[in-house]
């Protein structure tokens, strides 16, 4: 009932009594005024999409020790790392930061390399030293110490951009082929009402210490990231890269090269009246600031009820409409290279509605909504965010919680 503490929504979780919902369930029940909400214990909650501020660290074995004095330089599949901050002199072992926005191309960086490493494949990795170069290659098992630490991410609202200018726009806010002029699109994130910290928007619970979950692996809330404010709130997150799943995680092509996609879990408690009515919040109460993407003010808004209310979370493909260009520009553009082309969904396809503009079949189709942009209706081309996924995070989480394996205030695993 309203007004349990914290420590009594957790006795009901390992008694295994605790009434648990997925933030979707949850928010079908508010629609339909349902007052079984009143007896809701945890909502779990997610969000997937790209998170810039995602970095990773790691302690790297590769060479005997003595074989070289420090590490000038190193790269992971091309892409860059920064050395350090610990030296290491004369070990063999590198210790590095790479970041999700680093890349070696414009269509391989730091988050597909992240989803390598957690996918078990041989990474290779190439360190200068004093002018010699040693290669070697390493499986993320191999490699004891990898920690991923989100810097800034899982806002409680993003900015939705279009382009007022007559030309495209290159731009991180797009998919491969820029962001189309004339507001001929716009370009979404967020996963709006089922979001962690949308459901716990003072951070109540969300505090330094609160369970998480990144990238499917145990995590720990450190605090408030980078450009957090009252107003946005956004989480920092660390958790062990050893225990990650591929298919919460990966890179996604823009037109202004590689970001990283990132997912963030967690279950909220419902322990006060004010509890229920921050997790009883629905994509039309939630404010989407829309700004030209030329200087990122935001002058209109509207709602997340734009994005997600009526609209598809899957992209439909009809197979039979297939023409068999000799080149599918749909896998030209897709952002995570899922290969559009196989006429099945794959484990890359994020629903981003890309494919749905570019196909000159018409084999994909989606429903992704429109805004308001200054009185013009500008239609929904691509989605950074993918609510399908998050509401499997959020199904999964469902399950653990139901079946008492969960702690809310420590570690749930090796942290």
């Amino acid at each position: 009932m309203i007004g349990d503490s914290i420590d009594t929504v957790q006795e009901k979780i390992r008694s295994r009594k605790a009434r648990v919902y997925t933030a979707s369930e949850f928010k079908e029940m508010v629609r339909r005024n349902d007052a079984e909400t009143r007896c809701a214990d945890v909502i779990t909650c997610g969000t997937f999409g790209v998170m810039s501020g995602t970095m990773a660290i790691l302690s790297i074995p590769v060479a005997e020790a003595g074989e070289f004095r420090r590490a000038d330089s190193v790269t992971l599949n091309g892409v860059p790392a920064t050395v350090g901050p610990c030296p290491n002199e004369s070990l063999g072992i590198v210790d590095c930061v790479i970041y999700g926005t680093s890349f070696r191309d414009r269509s391989y960086g730091g988050g597909h390399l992240f989803r390598d490493m957690v996918s078990g494949r041989t990474i290779d990795i190439e360190v200068v030293s004093e002018g010699r170069v040693y290669r070697v290659g390493r499986k993320l098992s191999e490699i004891p110490f990898a920690r991923m630490v989100l810097t800034r991410g899982c806002f409680r609202n993003y900015t939705c951009f279009v382009n007022a200018s007559p030309e495209g726009r290159r731009t991180i806010f797009s998919g491969p082929p820029g962001l189309g002029g004339s507001l001929s699109e716009a370009s979404v994130s967020g996963c709006g009402e089922i979001n962690p910290v949308q459901n716990d928007p003072e951070l109540t619970y969300l505090r330094p210490g609160a369970s998480a979950v990144l990238n499917g692996a145990p995590a720990m809330v450190l605090g408030c990231g980078t450009r957090s404010s009252e107003e946005r709130p956004n989480l920092s997150i660390e958790a062990d890269m050893h225990q990650m799943r591929p298919e919460f995680m990966g890179g996604f092509r823009t037109s202004e090269g590689p970001e990283c996609l990132t997912s963030v879990a967690s279950a909220i408690p419902v322990t006060s009246e004010r509890g229920l009515k921050e997790v009883s919040v629905l994509d039309g109460d939630i404010r989407l600031p829309l700004a030209d993407v030329k200087d990122r003010r935001p002058l209109f808004s509207d709602s997340y009820a734009s994005v997600w209310n009526g609209t598809d979370r899957r992209v439909s493909i009809d197979p039979g409409k297939c023409l068999r260009c000799d080149m599918c520009q749909a896998d030209d553009l897709c952002p995570r290279d899922a290969k559009p082309s196989l006429l099945a969904r794959g484990d890359l396809c994020m629903d981003c509605g890309l494919c749905a503009s570019t196909c000159v079949g018409g084999v994909f189709s989606a429903r992704l909504g429109s805004v308001v942009f200054g009185g013009r209706t500008v239609p929904v081309g691509v989605r950074q965010s993918s609510r399908a996924i998050a509401e499997d995070l959020c199904a999964e989480l469902k399950e653990r919680v139901a079946g008492g394996d969960w702690n809310l205030g420590g570690a749930n695993g090796r942290i």
